[in-house]
């Protein structure tokens, strides 16, 4: 790789805390990248580490994530160019907002779940006040260190248990952990930094999508490679109980109805890839609207529905396919990453003598002419 090739590297992605997330793996991603690549589709994207790494590459980003939450980060910081919240924008986040009566499903649904009064009323406030920042941009920004912080807080770094309370009250767990203990204000500025430093213009126009990838992939054009991190289905990690409470801050939702001991939203957000009776069929899709770009690379569990073998040959309809494989040595929790399971890539390239997109085809009908 040119010198030229690595000027984005200086900029650090903050480093996540959600379940799956691909941040561990970048460097082995980044060795089946191939040449030539112009423009590259997140399509998974979750914490966006991976699209991040496209965007220091230099590539025309497109990232998509059918949950909100994870949107906002994208807007963040693979849209963004140059926004980055300063101290007049922090004086309007941290205000007491004139319409807090209107802002009160934090303090209504999870105090004493997830928080105490105090900073659910703090976590209402700061949602009320993020629509008076100037540009959807600068919103993002806030949603994403917010949800960050949040993260941060609660221990084991998501929402699928109803221990947080009880872990904060805990001296030695305190000792190992002191952020279960501090205000999210301060941790928000703690990190908040760390947004900012990492917002950077690629000479690209990056944008960032929250859809379901099955609807956004028709009405994207001129992509070179793909990367796709679906749900692992079958793998025992529900990424919606883990995260619901983040979704629900970003949606902020008057009328779904709040669940079980943790207040999950209700009904759950449907992808096509979490039930087995669903999956094979939304893959089958995912590959079809997918073949006008050329190289694929697939993220999957050795844990995950359908096994290897049979999801290879799902591939091979459509691709030449090639399996790496990265093992587990620690387990990290959630989508499969337990210890002694694997993390795999399907390396996926145009079938040799067949594969000609309607661009190829356009240009050789022009030729004959």
């Amino acid at each position: 790789m040119l010198f030229e090739e690595y000027k984005y590297f200086n900029y650090q992605f903050p480093e996540p805390q959600y379940l799956g997330a691909k941040h561990t793996h970048l460097a082995w991603i980044k060795e089946f990248i191939p040449e030539n690549v112009k423009t590259a589709i997140d399509a998974f994207a979750g914490s966006q580490s991976v699209a991040y790494l496209f965007k220091q590459i230099g590539y025309k980003t497109i990232t998509n994530d059918f949950l909100n939450f994870n949107n906002q980060i994208g807007l963040a910081l693979i849209e963004n160019k140059d926004n980055k919240l300063n101290n007049d924008d922090l004086k309007l986040l941290f205000q007491k907002s004139i319409n807090k009566n209107e802002f009160e499903l934090m303090e209504n649904t999870f105090t004493n779940v997830f928080f105490e009064k105090e900073e659910a009323e703090f976590l209402d406030n700061f949602r009320a006040n993020i629509p008076l920042l100037e540009n959807p941009i600068k919103q993002a920004i806030a949603f994403a260190v917010i949800n960050r912080s949040m993260t941060r807080k609660i221990t084991m770094g998501h929402f699928g248990h109803t221990q947080a309370l009880v872990y904060a009250s805990d001296p030695e767990r305190i000792k190992r952990n002191r952020s279960l203990i501090r205000p999210i204000k301060d941790i928000f500025e703690e990190i908040l930094p760390k947004y900012n430093n990492a917002v950077f213009d690629n000479n690209q126009d990056n944008q960032s999508f929250n859809k379901n990838i099955l609807e956004l992939l028709p009405t994207v054009k001129n992509v070179d490679l793909a990367y796709f991190d679906p749900p692992y289905c079958d793998s025992h990690a529900d990424y919606q109980g883990f995260y619901h409470l983040l979704e629900t801050y970003t949606e902020y939702w008057k009328d779904k109805e709040f669940i079980n001991g943790i207040k999950r939203y209700e009904p759950q957000r449907v992808s096509g890839f979490d039930k087995k009776s669903d999956v094979i069929n939304s893959f089958e899709k995912l590959f079809e609207l997918s073949e006008e770009i050329p190289n694929w690379l697939i993220s999957y569990n050795n844990r995950s529905y359908p096994g290897i073998e049979e999801f290879e040959k799902i591939i091979s309809k459509y691709r030449d396919v090639k399996v790496e494989a990265k093992t587990y040595h620690n387990g990290r929790g959630g989508k499969g990453s337990v210890a002694g399971s694997q993390e795999i890539l399907f390396v996926c390239k145009p079938k040799k003598k067949h594969f000609v997109s309607t661009n190829q085809q356009q240009k050789l009908a022009n030729e004959r002419f």
